[in-house]
């Protein structure tokens, strides 16, 4: 006998009790194996048999992959946080050489760092505390040595006053002779240009990085906040001699319009902050949103504040498409953007 009015329960063909269940679905978790020789997307393919975290990252590989594998699909990357300064430097120049990114949108200070790098400077392996010393101790130290902290990095303060020679240099000069105002896109261009020719003319060991290959690869760089950086800094300095001015909303219109022509539209949103919103809120003034969305970021949503907003969150503003694959990933992203774009490089590329 069955029961098909609004109970809870049904009887089964054994004639005991079965719960009637319309949130539910069969799909038991499977237990991931790990054994030695296995690549990235095999490992990832093996997260997707559990729950919590590691299936966030198999989704998230998944998505990343068909927004990568996809030819109609114009990729947005944001990228916040100090990526740049920590290592990940590398992986994003490569992502752009190898025609994965058409649109960068980054912080000055992503490519401060970067420009460092590509003219000689390096970042050194450092500590977050010395033992016998307080905090306030060890900082006070560094800053007597002048050497610069990100967390458990260093930089000696010299290599600043090299970055800013290589811009008043090779930069600001060309710039400064033009009569009209520069855009910021404009500036990362030139600053992409002259980071791969110093490179290359003083051979430095250090690949050229990010700006030289978007610059090389034709992929705009977009900073919407570069006053918050040493390069805006000095980019104002330099302006007060000379005739270079920065045109902030410049770049509106080409950002825009890579958007409304974008057959599909797509996102990796590495931490929050003015580049991710920058990122998303670009499809606010299309007729479309984004179809693919994946990001990686540390902070909770329940401050109400953007770099932790959920991506559903996101559809709501009409910034993802209702339908849209998208996917979230929380943790450090010197740990997850790598192995994301492990996996679904991957995929891709086999």
């Amino acid at each position: 006998m069955t029961d098909d009015h609004d109970g809870v329960d049904h009887d089964d063909a054994d004639g005991g009790r079965e719960p009637r269940r319309e949130a539910f679905s069969h799909d038991p978790l499977g237990h991931a194996e790990v054994r030695g020789g296995m690549t990235v997307a095999e490992l990832v393919e093996q997260y997707g048999r559990a729950g919590i975290g590691a299936e966030s990252v198999h989704e998230a590989a998944d998505v990343l992959a068909e927004m990568l594998g996809s030819e109609d699909c114009t990729v947005f990357l944001s990228l916040a946080g100090a990526m740049v300064p920590t290592g990940m430097r590398r992986v994003v120049a490569d992502l752009i050489r190898d025609d994965h990114v058409d649109a960068l949108v980054t912080t000055g200070a992503n490519l401060t760092h970067d420009s460092i790098e590509a003219i000689g400077g390096k970042h050194h392996h450092g500590e977050t505390h010395q033992e016998g010393k307080s905090l306030r101790e060890h900082d006070e130290q560094l800053r007597d040595e002048e050497v610069d902290r990100i967390y458990n990095v260093y930089l000696p303060q010299e290599h600043f006053a090299e970055f800013e020679a290589h811009l008043r240099e090779e930069v600001f000069a060309s710039l400064a002779e033009r009569d009209d105002a520069v855009s910021i896109a404009e500036l990362c261009r030139e600053l992409g240009r002259a980071n791969a020719e110093v490179n290359e003319r003083d051979g430095v060991e250090e690949g050229p990085g990010v700006a030289a290959a978007a610059y090389e690869h034709d992929v705009p760089i977009y900073c919407p906040a570069v006053q918050d950086s040493v390069l805006g800094l000095q980019a104002w300095m330099y302006s007060q001699t000379s005739n270079l001015t920065l045109d902030a909303l410049a770049d509106m219109t080409p950002l825009t319009d890579l958007a409304f022509d974008a057959d599909e539209a797509g996102c990796l949103l590495v931490g929050g902050g003015v580049p991710k919103n920058f990122t998303l809120q670009t499809m606010l003034v299309t007729p479309r949103a984004y179809d693919y969305a994946v990001q990686i970021t540390m902070d909770p949503e329940a401050t109400g504040g953007l770099s932790g907003a959920t991506l559903e969150e996101a559809r709501s503003w009409g910034k993802l498409e209702t339908d849209a694959r998208n996917a979230s990933v929380y943790g450090d992203a010197t740990v997850f953007l790598p192995l994301l774009l492990a996996a679904a490089r991957e995929r891709v590329e086999s």
